[in-house]
């Protein structure tokens, strides 16, 4: 797993649970529609995994 992922919250954080709440605020991610880059590793997929239902991901590749 090399490359990059964006990351894109399209659902808001509103009544959901405070766990879900933290890992999207682990992520980087901070508002409605704000978009972060970042590495395609294991704990990164873990957290997207836990709260996909509110995420757009994208496999961006390798960037040099």
């Amino acid at each position: 797993m090399s490359g990059k992922l964006r990351i894109t919250l399209f659902r808001g954080l509103s009544g959901r649970r405070e766990a879900h709440r933290r890992v999207v605020k682990g992520l980087g991610l901070t508002r409605l529609n704000s978009s972060v880059v970042l590495q395609d590793t294991p704990e990164i997929r873990g957290m997207v995994e836990k709260v996909k239902f509110l995420l757009h991901v994208e496999e961006m590749g390798e960037t040099k």
